[in-house]
C-alpha cells in the first residue's frame, strides 16, 4: 500500500517540502509499511505572471513620501460617505465653523448680539432642503432624468427625508450663521442626500463619477449653494479621516504587490480551472507508476484534480490503476460541482460507476472548505469528517496536518476499504 500526497493552491517547493515532510511522518507513524510519496506539481503547472506584471496597474508601489493621488482620496472620501451618509454633516453639526475672530462661531441662538426672532442662515437651506421634490420627473427636469437614468430614483425620497430629518442636519443647519457657511451646509447636505441614495441603491446602481457629481450640483443649487466650490470646514476633516480609515487608497498602492503576492494561490485555480488536463495527465502518470493499492490524498485544489480526475476516467470506464481510496482535505470540489463548474461532472450529475471511496475533511472555520455529502445525496462512497483546528481563516486552511483525528479518520477509512 502507498499514499499519495498531493498538494494545494499557492503552495511551491520550499512550502511542499515542509507539509510532505510532516503528513510523511504522521501517516508513517500508524503505516509503518506504507510508501509515502509527494506529489509535487506547483513549479510545473502552477501560475507565474508571465508578462513580469505588465498587466498590473500600479504594480510598483509609491514611496513613503508620495502625494496621496487626488482620485484615491475623492474615491475613500466617497467610499466614507457611503458607509455613513451623515458623516460630513456630523463634523459640521458638532465642530461647527471657525468665526471671524478665530474662535468657534457658535450657534446662532447662543450669540447675544443677534437679533431676536432672526433665523441663521442655515435654517434657510434646511427649508429649501424640505422643498426639494420627492419624486422628480423623469422628463423635463435634469435631476429627475438624471436619479432615474442613474438607478437611484427609488431610494432618493427615503435618502432625502433620512437627511432632513437627522439631528445632524438640524444642528449644522443652527450653527450655518451667515451666508458662506450656508453654502457649505448646502453641499454638505446634498453630498449626504447623493451618499444616502447610492447606499440605498448599492450594486444596482448604474452611475459614474461625473454622474454622481452632477447630482450634488444639481442638489446644491437647489439648496442655495454652489457645489463647484467644495466645502472647507468639513470637506478637509472628511479628507483626512478617509485616507486613514478606508481601504481604497491602500489597495490602489499596494495593488501591484498584492497581485504578485496573490498570484500562486489565484492564479494556480484559474490556470487549472482554463489548463487543468496537463495536471491531470501528470497525476495519472504518477498514480499508475506503481501498481499497488494507493490511497490519494489533496489538499485544497489538489483535492479538485482528484475528483476531476478519478471521475473523467470512471465515465469512460477506464477507472485509474491502483487508486482505492480518495482522501479530499479542505476542497472546493463539491462547491464548484454545486456551481456547475468542477470538469468532470455536468451540473446535478451523480459520481459515475467506478469512483473510488471518497472521505472528505473539512473545518467549518475553513471558508475554502465544502461538504461531499450533502452534493452526492445517497452514495454511500462519499462521507464527510469534520476536524476543529480551533484557528481562523486562512490559518485553519493548512492546520489540518496537525491534527490528529484528521489521521485517526484516515486510518478508519483505509480499514474500511480493506486496503493492505
Amino acid at each position: 500500500m502507498r499514499f499519495l500526497f498531493v498538494h494545494g493552491t499557492g503552495v511551491r517547493r520550499e512550502r511542499h517540502d515542509r507539509l510532505f515532510a510532516l503528513v510523511r511522518e504522521r501517516l508513517t507513524a500508524r503505516f509503518p509499511d506504507a510508501a509515502v510519496e509527494p506529489c509535487y506539481w506547483g513549479d510545473r503547472f502552477g501560475a507565474t505572471l508571465g508578462a513580469g506584471g505588465r498587466s498590473v496597474p500600479g504594480l510598483r508601489r509609491p514611496g513613503p513620501d508620495a502625494e496621496p493621488d487626488p482620485v484615491d482620496a475623492e474615491t475613500a472620501e466617497w467610499a466614507l460617505l457611503l458607509a455613513d451618509p451623515l458623516c460630513e454633516l456630523r463634523v459640521l453639526a458638532e465642530a461647527g465653523w471657525e468665526g471671524r475672530d478665530g474662535g468657534d462661531g457658535g450657534d446662532a441662538e447662543d450669540d447675544g448680539f443677534a437679533m431676536p426672532g432672526v433665523q441663521p442662515a442655515g435654517a434657510g437651506v434646511l427649508g429649501l432642503l424640505a422643498a426639494v421634490p420627492p419624486a422628480p420627473p423623469r422628463a423635463g427636469d435634469e435631476l429627475g432624468a438624471l436619479l432615474h437614468g442613474t438607478g437611484l430614483a427609488a431610494g432618493f425620497a427615503a435618502a432625502l427625508e433620512t437627511t432632513a430629518r437627522s439631528a445632524e442636519a438640524a444642528r449644522a443647519g443652527a450653527r450655518a450663521a451667515d451666508e458662506p457657511q450656508a453654502r457649505e451646509l448646502a453641499t454638505a447636505l446634498a453630498r449626504a442626500v447623493t451618499a444616502a441614495a447610492l447606499a440605498r441603491a448599492g450594486a444596482e446602481a448604474d452611475c459614474t463619477g461625473a454622474e454622481r457629481d452632477r447630482l450634488v450640483e444639481l442638489l446644491t443649487t437647489r439648496l442655495g449653494g454652489d457645489a463647484r466650490v467644495p466645502g472647507a470646514r468639513a470637506a478637509a476633516v472628511l479628507g483626512r479621516l478617509a485616507l486613514r480609515v478606508t481601504t481604497q487608497p491602500l489597495l490602489n498602492a499596494w495593488r501591484g504587490s498584492l497581485t504578485v503576492g496573490a498570484t500562486p494561490a489565484l492564479g494556480d485555480i484559474l490556470r487549472y480551472q482554463a489548463r487543468g488536463h496537463d495536471l491531470r495527465t501528470f497525476l495519472h502518470a504518477r498514480i499508475a507508476a506503481d501498481p499497488a493499492p494507493t490511497v490519494l490524498i489533496g489538499h485544497s485544489l489538489g483535492g479538485i484534480a482528484l475528483v476531476d480526475l478519478l471521475a473523467l476516467a470512471a465515465a469512460r470506464g477506464e477507472a485509474v490503476p491502483g487508486a482505492e481510496l480518495l482522501v479530499t482535505v479542505g476542497s472546493q470540489a463539491p462547491f464548484l460541482h454545486e456551481l456547475g463548474a468542477l470538469t468532470a461532472l455536468e451540473p446535478g450529475a451523480k459520481l459515475p460507476y467506478g469512483f473510488p471511496r471518497w472521505l472528505n475533511v473539512y473545518d467549518r472555520q475553513d471558508v475554502l472548505s465544502y461538504l461531499a455529502g450533502p452534493v452526492f445525496p445517497g452514495d454511500p462512497r462519499v462521507t464527510d469528517h469534520e476536524v476543529g483546528s480551533r484557528q481562523p481563516f486562512p490559518a485553519c486552511h493548512s492546520a489540518y496536518w496537525k491534527q490528529d483525528s484528521l489521521y485517526e479518520r484516515i486510518e478508519q477509512a483505509v480499514a474500511e476499504a480493506e486496503i493492505g
